[in-house]
């Protein structure tokens, strides 16, 4: 007989294979955040031909092996990014991407490009269908069937678009490669583009540095003013005309699965550990809620206050509720209602005392201060400070230059950055 508590794995594995809650890791610290914040699988790219190869710190090709076992032990599907255009002198790396891939077991490719995704096909890696190229219609589904079990639909579709598709794909019998019928993802939250589906040439353009191989230097999320031929300027409404809110959908995230999504993707390579937790967080207990028949405005509204806290540029629900028009930012950079705090590092861990020795490098400590705690094997703690001791004796705050040891409820590790967790001003 099954304990309560062995019920309530299995309900919780259950709930993940059937809403997989896609994180973006853009480092290491990015991808145990992923994890600690319940994900499902976990995307992220190695050194070029990725979208987010200039934003985003990026894994190199020797981190592999490590990303598989570590995905292997958390019980978690890994997807690597290949979803840049590509041309002939990319081939050879690309190749020599979806061979390392094989070799050490990462899940699946992500590719809009067919060389990438024919060669994947030869090579019997598993192919996932990137948002670039644009999959608005069944027919598109059915194509790429052919060799992708999973396909992410373009950003602009209405739920009812999506909706219509999922039943397509069940009235057709569309199976990908495995054989198994083909998974439908969309993007939840996130940063959206001023471009269909993220197809832009304006930064390519204006800098010669091109949006579609990862080089985007985003100056669409700039404020621009509106000269005519007698030199009369105006600013458009106080808005970034060209800048888009960010996506999110956990206002309707009963509406959103009952379209009979699959995977929900949350974009962010480029943003904090702490925005990847806390996001990946708060749309795991949502689909979950949802699949519970729990799913309420009173717990949106918990979820919206934790998701303002953290990057974003405003939100709003993207095309998905049928809206022509988007909706702009009206900041340069983050709204978010906290931000975070350099103080210092932590210079060792004492297990079995449960004390960190850290050095306070800027500002200073308080003890009722909210901590992150910031590390590549520690990705993201938020401890509470049960006491502060300098030179054997209890304190109640800390001043910059000094060495002091915290007690704290977590496990961290040497060399973790030490940021105060604060209200924004």
């Amino acid at each position: 007989m099954s304990t309560p508590l062995q019920e309530s794995l299995t309900e919780t594995k259950d709930l993940k294979r059937k809403t997989e809650i896609m994180a973006p890791a853009g480092d290491w610290a990015s991808l145990r955040a992923a994890i600690q914040g319940g994900a499902g699988s976990v995307y992220f790219g190695i050194e070029q031909l990725n979208m987010r190869a200039r934003a985003s710190n990026n894994f190199t090709m020797d981190d592999l092996p490590e990303i598989a076992e570590l995905a292997r032990k958390e019980n978690i599907r890994t997807y690597l990014t290949l979803n840049t255009v590509l041309y002939d002198h990319d081939l050879p790396l690309m190749k020599r991407i979806i061979d390392a891939v094989k070799e050490h077991g990462i899940t699946a490719i992500i590719a809009a490009d067919q060389a990438a995704i024919l060669y994947a096909a030869k090579q019997g890696v598993e192919v996932h269908i990137s948002t670039q190229a644009n999959i608005s219609n069944i027919e598109m589904v059915e194509f790429y069937s052919h060799f992708a079990d999973v396909m992410v639909l373009a950003r602009e579709l209405s739920l009812g678009q999506m909706k219509k598709i999922v039943e397509g794909v069940k009235e057709r019998h569309i199976t990908g490669p495995s054989g198994k019928p083909v998974q439908i993802e969309v993007f939840a939250h996130g940063a959206l583009c001023m471009a269909v589906s993220g197809k832009c040439y304006l930064s390519l353009h204006t800098y010669n540095s091109s949006a579609n191989r990862g080089a985007c230097k985003q100056n669409c999320r700039h404020a621009y003013r509106v000269t005519n031929d007698e030199g009369e300027e105006l600013v458009v409404d106080n808005e970034y005309i060209m800048s888009p809110k960010d996506l999110c959908t956990i206002d309707f995230m009963d509406q959103l699965l009952d379209t009979g999504v699959e995977v929900l993707k949350i974009e962010g390579r480029g943003r904090s550990p702490e925005y990847v937790k806390t996001v990946t967080r708060c749309y795991r207990e949502a689909a979950e809620a949802v699949a519970e028949g729990t799913f309420s405005k009173e717990k949106v509204v918990g979820w919206k206050k934790d998701l303002e806290e953290v990057y974003n540029r405003g939100f709003w629900d993207g095309y998905y509720l049928g809206r022509r028009l988007g909706e702009w930012s009206e900041v340069h950079g983050s709204a978010a209602t906290k931000e975070k705090r350099f103080i210092g590092k932590v210079l060792h861990y004492y297990p079995k005392a449960e004390v960190a020795h850290v050095r306070i490098k800027a500002g200073g400590l308080s003890k009722d201060d909210k901590l992150l705690i910031i590390g590549n094997k520690t990705g993201v703690a938020e401890p509470t400070i049960h006491s502060i001791w300098m030179e054997d004796t209890p304190v109640e705050s800390v001043e910059k230059g000094n060495d002091c040891t915290l007690k704290i409820d977590c496990v961290v590790d040497d060399g973790d950055k030490i940021y105060v967790w604060e209200d924004k001003q």
